[in-house]
């Protein structure tokens, strides 16, 4: 008979969890990488039924059964239309653990957590990679390299990692610990500054903080917190990502505020998950979920307040495209439509498929490059067909994706943008001067 796994190993998915999938084949349609490789291995269902196999002992973690996982981008469309409610992003990320006990693993996938570890939680480091690249960006070395062709001397790998960074910023300001509208605050919330967002995009945490104080929120950026574990917890690395979420929730936790709000998709889905991330936790159970249910979108915390509507004209014509992280973790879909709708001068159209992924996944794009600039090429030709001169968002790494695929696909007319840019924007044209208070 299989041995069950999950009893020896804490980290396995449930067989509760695996038993949900009935093999309808709903899913199919709605994953991207079946879409794009038409195979059964590819697809949700078969995901599942090889991780079934591991978790029951009847197969071996092989690297050619690994890398039907390491395709998986983890968009979770699939948990959208499962009509028995399999929740595949949990099954995904503990599957991807049973590979990465100590000492096992693939050795990219060991890389990728090892890298993550030493970066992700230490904003100083960081900021001295991102000096880096910023001194490659404006010292004119990237012009030459990309002029000269010596690019197409590197490995095709590397090749696609320097066409998907961003222009960054020429200074990476920190963030104030606290700060109060001019008026007297009416919330008291606090903010997830997030790793990479203050490095690549500082405008959007400025952002972020002005459309809070305006609508009458004491922000409170607490120095204690930290990453918040995506991409620990996507490549399998659950420990770590524990480590995280006690670091973040003894930040978060003893302030006392309404609400803690993040601007990046990836990071709240995450976070709204660290329940059950720590739910064996008989010091942090409690406290996580606590945690949990305070976690908010932007833009879902500001459709609910409801935020001010007394708003300048921002000219242009705006499509969105869904954060999976956003639409299909958290089910957040109609409040940044609802924002994006209510500034004065700006024509919202729909493109088709917006809740498809457009490639990011994390670090997929840098893993999986190959597939994604295939979806990334349909998913400009989606945002073309709609004629806009915004592409708006919810995520910083959906930010990054779309930025390299209108450099590589066009329409080059179109800019990125995230909703609460461009909400911060109307507030901003309303003032005539951009007044945060």
């Amino acid at each position: 008979m299989a041995t069950n796994q999950s009893v020896s190993n804490p980290d396995a998915p449930a067989l509760e969890d695996l038993q949900r999938c009935v093999h309808c084949g709903y899913c199919l349609t709605e994953c991207p990488t079946y879409v794009e490789l038409g195979s059964e291995t590819e697809s949700p269902r078969g995901r599942l039924h090889l991780i079934d196999a591991m978790v029951r002992g009847r197969v071996s973690p092989t690297p050619e059964l690994l890398a039907h996982l390491d395709r998986c981008i983890q968009c979770r469309a699939c948990e959208t239309v499962c009509p028995s409610a399999v929740p595949f992003g949990r099954i995904m990320e503990r599957g991807r653990a049973m590979a990465l006990r100590p000492g096992s693993g693939p050795l990219t996938w060991r890389l990728r957590a090892s890298v993550a570890g030493l970066l992700l939680p230490h904003p100083e480091r960081l900021r001295l990679v991102a000096g880096a690249l910023r001194f490659y960006q404006r010292s004119g070395l990237q012009r030459a390299a990309r002029g000269s062709g010596f690019l197409r001397l590197l490995p095709g790998h590397l090749q696609d990692i320097e066409q998907f960074l961003p222009s960054l910023p020429g200074t990476v300001p920190r963030l104030p610990s606290a700060l109060r509208p001019s008026e007297a605050p009416v919330h008291r919330v606090a903010l997830l500054s997030g790793c990479v967002t203050p490095v690549l995009y500082p405008n959007l945490s400025d952002a972020t903080l002005r459309v809070l104080l305006r609508n009458g929120c004491e922000v409170l950026v607490p120095a204690g917190q930290t990453c918040c574990g995506a991409l620990h917890v996507h490549a399998g690395d659950l420990e770590a990502a524990r480590k995280l979420a006690r670091r973040n929730i003894d930040a978060f936790l003893p302030l006392g505020v309404e609400a803690v709000i993040t601007n990046a998709a990836g990071c709240g889905s995450t976070m709204k998950e660290y329940a059950h991330l720590l739910k064996d936790d008989p010091e942090y159970a409690e406290k996580a979920a606590a945690f949990s249910a305070l976690v908010k979108d932007i833009s879902e915390y500001l459709v609910a307040l409801p935020f001010r509507t007394e708003l300048g004209t921002v000219p242009g014509r705006v499509t969105y495209q869904d954060s999976c992280h956003l639409a299909h973790a958290q089910g957040v879909r109609a409040q940044p439509r609802a924002i994006l709708q209510a500034i004065p001068g700006l024509e919202f159209v729909e493109m088709s498929r917006s809740d498809s992924c457009c490639g990011s996944g994390g670090v997929y794009n840098l893993t999986q490059p190959q597939i994604s600039w295939r979806l990334l090429r349909e998913k400009m030709k989606a945002v073309a067909d709609t004629r806009a001169d915004i592409v708006a968002t919810a995520n910083p790494g959906c930010m990054m994706q779309l930025e390299a695929g209108l450099r590589r696909f066009g329409p080059r007319n179109t800019q990125t943008a995230h909703v609460v840019e461009l909400l911060d924007e109307a507030y901003r044209a309303l003032d005539g001067k951009g007044n945060p208070g």
